[in-house]
């Protein structure tokens, strides 16, 4: 016959043991329910007042991962835990439904911009042939210039199709600063290590940035058109399908709008 001490520390095994297994499965379920989307940079302060209206419009919740859309799509083809893949451009959501990474081919949900972007306090007129900057190349006073990497960053792609298409590409591409992404580009152009930048309409609009910095939008025919692209991955669930589905309605493309999304 067991005594009461055994007893009792075989039942205060058992309650431990429910807790923790209570605690796992609670965490699971909370993992499950709140998926991870993987998000281009570019629209990163557009998507996160998405997702806060989302939640507080159902309750659900999302984890959004952002980088370039070229890392974002390594990725995925690598088994990455996404169930949705917001690009900047179809191109990455072609490929994956190509390699059957994809439920379906995906949609264009919004079309991207690009600004020429420096601080605030820079003596750099800013113009949509960027002839000032031309002139400040050519003069030795502009040393650094930022863009996201064309590798692998879509809006690094179109800022490159800029420069070519102004004749500035082999003047500048000596003094270009190459970020991971659009957003890290921003970056380097609104803290001053870069003097000038092109960067996503979007991340320009963005609070932060405009209290620092001017900008000037570039005409849409002087780069390819950004077509940002989404795509529910083979293993989404029902929050990720809702969360789909909330990005072509009303609400959400009122936000994308005020971020200087136009709609396709």
């Amino acid at each position: 016959m067991d005594s009461p001490l055994k007893q009792l520390t075989v039942n205060y095994l058992h309650k431990t043991c429910l807790a923790v297994l209570l605690l796992f499965f609670s965490h699971v379920s909370t993992a499950a329910d709140s998926p991870v989307i993987a998000a281009a940079a570019s629209v990163k302060f557009a998507l996160q007042e998405i997702a806060k209206a989302f939640h507080q419009d159902t309750g659900k919740s999302v984890r959004i991962s952002y980088s370039s859309s070229g890392n974002l799509t390594r990725q995925i083809q690598q088994g990455g835990p996404f169930e949705l893949f917001l690009s900047a451009n179809a191109q990455y959501v072609a490929q994956l439904y190509q390699q059957h990474k994809t439920l379906d081919q995906g949609v264009i949900y919004a079309l991207g911009r690009i600004v020429l972007l420096t601080h605030k306090n820079s003596s750099i007129v800013l113009d949509e042939h960027l002839s000032a900057v031309n002139l400040a190349l050519k003069a030795g006073q502009l040393q650094r210039f930022a863009i996201a990497n064309p590798l692998h960053a879509p809006y690094g792609v179109a800022a490159r199709e800029v420069l070519q298409q102004l004749g500035l590409w082999d003047l500048a591409k000596p003094h270009l600063v190459l970020g991971e992404n659009v957003a890290q580009a921003a970056q380097f152009a609104s803290s001053g290590a870069a003097q000038v930048g092109l960067i996503s309409y979007s991340l320009a609009l963005a609070p932060a940035l405009q209290n620092r910095t001017r900008s000037l939008l570039i005409p849409a025919s002087l780069h390819p058109p950004l077509q940002q692209s989404m795509v529910l991955l083979n293993n989404a669930g029902e929050t990720s399908k809702l969360f789909f589905n909330y990005l072509l309605q009303e609400k959400a493309r009122d936000i994308l709008s005020r971020y200087g999304y136009s709609a396709p």
